[in-house]
């Protein structure tokens, strides 16, 4: 098994004015990245995995947001046809990167990992099957040519409940909770023993998983893409060293269903910020 839990106390004391200064600066990084991947016709897929409210879409706006939008894809497909079921790694090739292209996978093909098991949505052979077949196939992939991220962005139980109920309360973001989600935090034990089946199988020393914390949605932002921009190569590659999140300066600010918060203390912030489905 192969996981790799990042260092995130590098960006503990980084403060606010830092934070949006850090967030430009590895943006400027991961252009010119995308710049090498077209010129030398790469292609980079990134997975995103975790359970509901861990972040993985807003993560995927900060990675993306000034990149040259016909290069990259935003990938999130929906419920599987009855051939894509039983044709899975199929269904899933269809979206791997072309030349030049860097691919975000909002969830990937280890929904059959976790989610469908559990939910019932795949028989117990399909599932066993892709356990068996997956490392196999992602070894393929990156013999041919794909550059392969596997972010998982983990949560507390406590964290989850309070940004589920942020959902649910929000006038703006009630849509983002459906029936589906409030079955799966149920199951909080199962994802759970799930999620150590799959980093036990499919975390590979070829293809390993990035264990990211995102209580914090900032700081984690901020460190999985850091981490992708230190392992991969690029022309005028240039990686600074992080900024001190600092708790003793007020001037923290965050939005709350349009409200923006201004002058905040460290701990004002993390208190609001918690409720907040943007940080």
């Amino acid at each position: 098994m192969k996981i790799i839990n990042l260092d995130q106390t590098e960006y503990k004391k980084l403060a606010a004015k830092s934070y949006d200064l850090e967030k430009r600066r590895l943006r400027i990084e991961f252009l010119k990245l995308q710049e090498d991947v077209i010129k030398n016709n790469r292609r980079i897929c990134i997975v995103f995995e975790g359970r509901d409210t861990a972040g993985k879409s807003t993560a995927i706006r900060f990675f993306s947001e000034y990149l040259m939008p016909k290069h990259f894809n935003y990938i999130q497909l929906g419920i599987p046809t009855k051939w894509e079921s039983s044709h899975w790694f199929q269904r899933w090739s269809k979206v791997i990167p072309k030349n030049g292209q860097i691919s975000f996978l909002d969830r990937s093909w280890y929904t059959r990992a976790i989610t469908e098991p559990i939910m019932g949505y795949c028989t117990e052979n399909q599932y066993r099957a892709f356990m068996k077949k997956v490392n196999n196939w992602e070894e393929e992939l990156i013999s041919d040519g794909v550059e392969l991220t596997k972010f998982y962005f983990s949560l507390s139980k406590d964290q989850q409940k309070i940004r589920m109920e942020a959902r649910k309360n929000s006038k703006l973001k009630y849509w983002k909770l459906s029936k589906n989600d409030e079955k799966v935090i149920t199951k909080w034990n199962a994802f759970t023993l799930y999620k150590e089946q799959m980093f036990e199988k499919t975390g590979t020393e070829v293809s390993p998983w990035v264990s990211i914390n995102s209580n914090n949605k900032m700081i984690a932002r901020l460190t999985s893409l850091r981490y992708l921009l230190n392992k991969t190569e690029y022309h005028r590659k240039k990686i600074l060293k992080p900024e001190k999140w600092s708790k003793s300066l007020n001037n923290y600010s965050t939005n709350l269903e349009g409200v923006k918060f201004d002058n905040l203390s460290y701990e004002q912030f993390m208190v609001i910020s918690k409720y907040s489905d943007d940080i």
